[in-house]
C-alpha cells in the first residue's frame, strides 16, 4: 500500500498563492505518476495536474493552466502544487493521487484524504 499525506491548505484571498505538499510513503516504488485532483462542493472531482517519473512530462487542466505548476522531489517521495493568481472559483478539496503508471493522465490508484482550499473575493 502507498499512504499519501496533503498539507498546506487553507483561506486565501483571490489574487493569493498557495503551495500544497503531498508526502508518499509505504511501498512507493510501486507508483510512478503523480497527479492532484481536487472536488467543490456540489461538483464531481477534476483532474487538476499532473506529474511523470522524471518531472518532464506535465499535463494541466486548462482552467488552471499558467497558474499552477505541478513539481516533484523523488528523493524525498514528495508532489507539489504551486498555485498563484487564485480565484473563488479554486476554492475545492484538493487531493493527492499516485499511479502505477507513467503518464499525467493516467489512471490513479492511491489517494491521500484531501486538503481544503478556500479562495475569497
Amino acid at each position: 500500500q502507498v499512504q499519501l499525506v496533503e498539507s498546506g491548505g487553507g483561506l486565501v484571498q483571490a489574487g493569493g498563492s498557495l503551495k500544497l505538499s503531498c508526502v508518499a510513503s509505504g511501498r512507493t516504488f510501486t507508483t510512478i505518476a503523480k497527479g492532484w485532483f481536487r472536488q467543490a462542493p456540489g461538483k464531481e472531482r477534476e483532474f487538476v495536474a499532473g506529474i511523470n517519473w522524471s518531472g518532464l512530462n506535465t499535463n494541466y487542466t486548462d482552467s488552471v493552466k499558467g497558474r499552477f505548476t505541478i513539481s516533484r522531489d523523488n528523493a524525498k517521495n514528495t508532489v507539489y502544487l504551486q498555485m498563484n493568481s487564485l480565484k473563488p472559483d479554486d476554492t475545492a478539496v484538493y487531493y493527492c493521487a499516485a499511479s502505477r503508471f507513467n503518464e499525467p493522465r493516467a489512471k490513479y490508484d492511491y489517494w491521500g484524504q484531501g486538503t481544503q482550499v478556500t479562495v475569497s473575493s
